[in-house]
């Protein structure tokens, strides 16, 4: 069919609807919403068979609703309305949960019921949740709602009347009233359910340091204890700050925007403070941490037999400069152990997306601090290449794109959770790419499929990138499964026969490859393309990623 996807933005969620409708061969476009009238013309010139909405925050006009159908993705259950849901469900403590598909009408949630699928919520972040179990509801529910239609004999069930048996329940827009943290009050489990329910947007208002800021992200601390409010420590980016009964770790900070001020942008906390956090200590934790999880980091090690896992997260998938340098030296303890197979990645979020365009928009020097950030992400990923004592494995239980999905394809395989989305290209953001993406993705799915890839920008599906021989293994398990399908599946590589003359082979491969051409030279030629982008002031890449970490169309852009 020809299906129109309509969003308030192209996100993860969008991204995925796209990708998975068009490996179901239907015909695609994007709007993005941006005026009644805007929509009206697209309808009219593409002349769809459906219009489907994974992400809408505006209405969408009775016209258009009455001149083709409709389908809104709403992430709740059957009954459930309003623009906060996730927000609510997390504030809630709700396990159960799920995601409905239902007809556009003019009251906001009301329309008839196409399509509906269940989910169980672990304890996570919103983004986190939304990316993974709700994301993986909606497409259920979305194929299912796509099928019916194209059956032409379903009838959507309207939520109300005979046989309807959900409660219809509406709630309000999800206020900052509603999260403000409580310090001397609020036990730990319930500040971490307030700064969960917001880690993307909109953030929890709150007062630090004499200044006005959104919190976003927690995690827990199971062993400082202070005054409650007090910052108590930081650790790799992120401040610990003390409740009524415990702490928290809060990655990042955005400040209050002034009145008529410029859109501020999100931050790792310690580097949105600066020196006002002088005074307050920095407490590291462990690269090995005890298995009992009580120790949080964004990156750690452990051991299974032969087999090594280096685990990292961070926040939105973005490696600073300092990201990187901290994973290449894990990654370096990592291979100096005595193991067979590593494992690069294993949790249940974004694997990477490249460098950090927020860190380097608020650098006194944009310019450099990119140059600082590619060539540190290069570093990273030529340890990766060059590593030929041992099969290194990228698994991918989250969204990677950009230097993130070139990072993966430096490992000998690429095991993807099914849900993940693929961006492997830089043109949005006006960039030629580094991280040896000219060596690693033409040698995988050959040179005129990487021209495709990175000159088309558009998003791959987990299922996409096996066909193409992007990804290696799509793994068909929960979110919250990943890790220990990664771990029995790498185990069972390491006890292969053949393991030791793969790993001899693969050592061949790469000096042959050398010979051939070295390493070094494609960085050099990368890196020359990299640096005029980066310090020529003119370049689109300045005003792309300004945009970018604003949230804001791109100067000329509709």
């Amino acid at each position: 069919m020809r299906i129109l996807l309509l969003a308030s933005a192209y996100n993860s969620l969008t991204q995925r609807v796209h990708a998975e409708l068009r490996d179901r061969r239907h015909t695609l476009e994007v709007h993005l919403a941006d005026g009644d009238e805007a929509l009206r013309e697209a309808v009219r010139a593409f002349g769809p068979d459906l219009v489907v909405a994974p992400m809408l925050t505006a209405v969408i006009p009775p016209d258009v609703c009455a001149a083709v159908t409709c389908l809104i993705v709403h992430p709740g259950p059957p009954g459930d309305r309003g623009p906060s849901s996730l927000d609510w469900a997390i504030h809630e403590g709700a396990v159960g949960w799920g995601v409905t598909v239902l007809r556009a009408e003019e009251e906001m949630d009301g329309g008839a019921v196409w399509a509906s699928a269940a989910c169980r919520l672990a304890p996570a972040g919103k983004s986190d949740l939304y990316r993974n179990e709700v994301s993986d509801a909606a497409m259920e529910a979305v194929l299912l709602a796509v099928e019916r239609f194209a059956s032409g004999i379903h009838v959507p069930q309207p939520q109300h009347g005979p046989g309807w048996r959900a409660v219809n329940r509406t709630r309000p827009f999800f206020r900052q009233e509603l999260r403000r943290i409580d310090w001397a009050g609020d036990p730990t489990e319930a500040v971490l359910r307030k700064l969960r329910a917001a880690d993307s947007r909109p953030g929890v208002l709150d007062e630090l340091l004499g200044g006005q800021w959104f919190l976003h992200g927690g995690h827990p601390e199971h062993e400082l204890r202070g005054r409650p409010g007090e910052l108590l420590a930081t650790r790799a980016g992120a401040v610990c700050r003390a409740t009524a009964d415990g702490a928290v770790w809060i990655p990042e900070l955005r400040r209050r925007r002034d009145p008529g001020g410029p859109a501020t942008i999100r931050l790792p906390a310690v580097t949105a403070l600066g020196t006002a956090l002088s005074g307050v200590p920095g407490r590291p934790a462990p690269l090995m941490p005890p298995p009992d999880g009580r120790v949080w980091s964004d990156l750690s090690y452990r051991e299974e037999g032969p087999v090594g896992f280096v685990r990292f997260s961070f926040p939105g998938g973005a490696m600073s400069t300092d990201h990187c340098r901290r994973l290449l030296a894990a990654y370096r303890f990592a291979a100096g152990r005595p193991t067979s197979v590593l494992v690069l990645g294993g949790g249940r979020d974004f694997f990477a997306n490249g460098i950090h365009l927020n860190v380097i928009e608020a650098a006194p020097d944009p310019a450099r601090e990119s140059w600082e950030n590619i060539n540190a992400i290069d570093d990273l990923v030529a340890e990766v290449l060059t590593t030929t004592d041992r099969l290194v494995v990228a698994a991918l239980g989250g969204n990677a794109a950009a230097g993130g999905v070139m990072l993966a394809l430096a490992a000998d395989e690429v095991w993807c959770r099914g849900g993940v989305v693929l961006n492997p290209h830089y043109r949005l953001m006006g960039l030629h790419g580094s991280e040896y993406w000219t060596y690693s993705l033409p040698r995988r799915v050959g040179a005129a499929q990487a021209a495709r890839l990175t000159g088309r920008a558009l998003p791959v599906s987990a299922a996409e990138g096996l066909r193409t021989g992007l990804v290696d293994r799509v793994l068909d398990c929960g979110p919250q499964e990943f890790g220990g399908t990664v771990a029995a599946l790498a185990g069972r590589l390491a006890a292969l026969p053949a393991l030791q003359s793969r790993i001899a082979a693969k050592k061949v491969t790469r000096e042959a490859d050398e010979l051939r051409r070295p390493l070094a030279d494609y960085r050099r030629a990368e890196l020359a393309v990299m640096h005029r982008q980066f310090f020529d002031p003119c370049a689109p890449y300045h005003a792309l990623r300004a945009a970018f970490v604003r949230k804001q169309p791109p100067r000329g852009s509709r």
